[in-house]
């Protein structure tokens, strides 16, 4: 398990050596196979059908409901301290706020908001952990940008840590790690991932609702 201090109380450290070595070789992989999955509840399937939806470009606000309003979201890229900056990074994944002049109408999609990625599709899952109060899994995601005409794959370890909130299990960190290296949430790195959490909101415009209660208007 890694010795780096948290950042918060419930931030997940998974230890890839132990749920993503790869029995044939000395090194970690996280390829998932999904005939190898534990089996979850159904409260947590939904969980983690929620999250893999967020993943593939859902941005709904049913699907941001598996957040604690005060959850965090940690990646190489960002750190968002509650869900309405986590919903930044969701609808900024796949749409992005832009002014389309009169004489181009054929640019601007239904919800009048152009989109930058053309497609983002969850491959295959693994669960390699269920505990009390975490679930662990390996996530294949292809991520295609509008104008290449194929996509790439990316594997990673997403940590989800849960606790309760009005009776029902909801997301307090998510963590997502591309490499075994774990966060040390130090330096010019935590400083540039902050403010893109903080920010993006600015520019994404996700729904004002998703907004811990404390800091609605």
């Amino acid at each position: 398990m890694s010795s780096l201090p948290s950042i918060h109380p419930r931030e997940p450290h998974p230890d890839p050596t132990t749920l993503a070595s790869n029995p044939n070789t000395s090194s970690i992989d996280y390829t998932p196979h999904p005939e190898s999955s534990i089996p979850l509840s159904p409260s947590r399937q939904k969980i983690l059908t929620s999250i893999c939806a967020l993943y593939s470009g859902s941005a709904s606000q049913e699907d941001m409901q598996v957040y604690a309003e005060k959850a965090v979201y940690d990646d190489p890229w960002s750190f968002c301290d509650d869900r309405f900056k986590i919903a930044g990074q969701w609808y900024g994944m796949i749409c992005f706020p832009l002014i389309i002049p009169d004489r181009f109408p054929f640019l601007v999609p239904r919800n009048g908001i152009p989109k930058i990625m053309g497609t983002s599709k969850t491959l295959a899952t693994e669960v390699v952990s269920s505990t009390d109060k975490e679930i662990v899994f390996k996530l294949q995601q292809e991520y295609r940008p509008k104008l290449m005409p194929v996509g790439k794959a990316v594997n990673s370890l997403v940590s989800l840590a849960l606790e309760k909130e009005g009776g029902v299990e909801k997301v307090v960190y998510h963590k997502d790690m591309w490499n075994k290296k774990d966060y040390n949430h130090e330096g010019l790195g935590k400083v540039m991932k902050t403010l893109n959490g903080d920010y993006l909101t600015g520019i994404t415009r996700p729904p004002k609702e998703l907004k811990p209660k404390d800091q609605r208007e």
